[in-house]
């Protein structure tokens, strides 16, 4: 079962086991004015254990940060109805759109009676630079899991707040991203501080990260064949299939011009 887990002072992380498809994290810093989120997770079974975690500090949340638009990051958004929600333009125009309920059911089955009800805000306030949201939180817009990613910084606990640009211990998911930019944002970033908290997986480090941008180079340099993928450390990484093959798709592609969602990943969400 997960925990609040205070990492630095006013910094507390939610690290969800496994790591796999639907089950992300979240985390929660606290300033003067009141505390804020990062990311809301999915689904009512993972965000009321998180909510009534936070309810138990005792200080009223005033901001969620969205790293980026998809359902299992921002599906949480409604347990905090007095928040701003923050989120990039991206993410923004992405929550105006009808939930893709069929298809979180195909490819999430294990949490497809939670779906049916599921109510995400909308963003209120567009992150539209990088800047300093609070007087603890940088906010920095970026790219390569998705057109709209958003990282968060906390200098003085020396933490980063990655959102899906990192999954430690758990394949990458790539269907939306494009894999060369997304491996070199990830050696830009690496560094910034000494602790990153994934999306998905436990907290990490550089290494984690950097071991992230080979896997994404070499899905890069399949054209198309993910059993030209070497060995490597993501050898003990859960998920992969289908997910090396809708990750070389996607970079395949992308090489050819097309940007659009890879078959692989349509028939993973029942639409192919």
């Amino acid at each position: 079962m997960p925990q609040l887990d205070k990492i630095g002072a006013g910094v507390w992380v939610w690290i969800q086991p496994d790591g796999s498809s639907g089950v992300s994290n979240a985390a929660v810093i606290a300033d003067d004015d009141g505390l804020t989120v990062i990311d809301t997770l999915m689904v009512p079974s993972q965000w009321e254990p998180f909510r009534t975690a936070l309810n138990s500090l005792d200080i009223p949340v005033r901001r969620v940060i969205l790293t980026h638009a998809h359902i299992d990051h921002v599906g949480g958004t409604s347990a905090f109805p007095l928040a701003a929600i923050y989120g990039s333009a991206a993410t923004s125009t992405l929550l105006t759109q009808p939930p893709m309920t069929a298809a979180y059911k195909a490819f999430m089955p294990a949490f497809a009676e939670e779906f049916d009800d599921l109510e995400v805000r909308q963003v209120t306030h567009v992150i539209d630079a990088s800047a300093w949201l609070t007087p603890r939180i940088e906010v920095r817009l970026t790219a390569g899991h998705t057109d709209g990613d958003v990282i968060a910084l906390v200098d003085d606990a020396g933490v980063l707040f990655a959102g899906d640009l990192c999954f430690f211990g758990v394949t990458p998911l790539a269907f939306q991203g494009d894999p060369a930019t997304w491996a070199d944002v990830l050696d830009a970033i690496a560094d910034l501080q000494p602790r990153i908290v994934p999306g998905h997986g436990p907290v990490g480090t550089s290494a984690d990260a950097h071991a992230l941008a080979s896997y994404l180079r070499f899905c890069t340099e399949a054209e198309g064949d993910p059993s030209r993928i070497p060995p490597g450390p993501w050898d003990t990484w859960v998920e992969r299939d289908p997910r090396d093959a809708i990750n070389v798709e996607r970079a395949a592609m992308l090489a050819r011009g097309d940007a659009g969602i890879p078959p692989t990943m349509l028939k993973a969400i029942g639409m192919a």
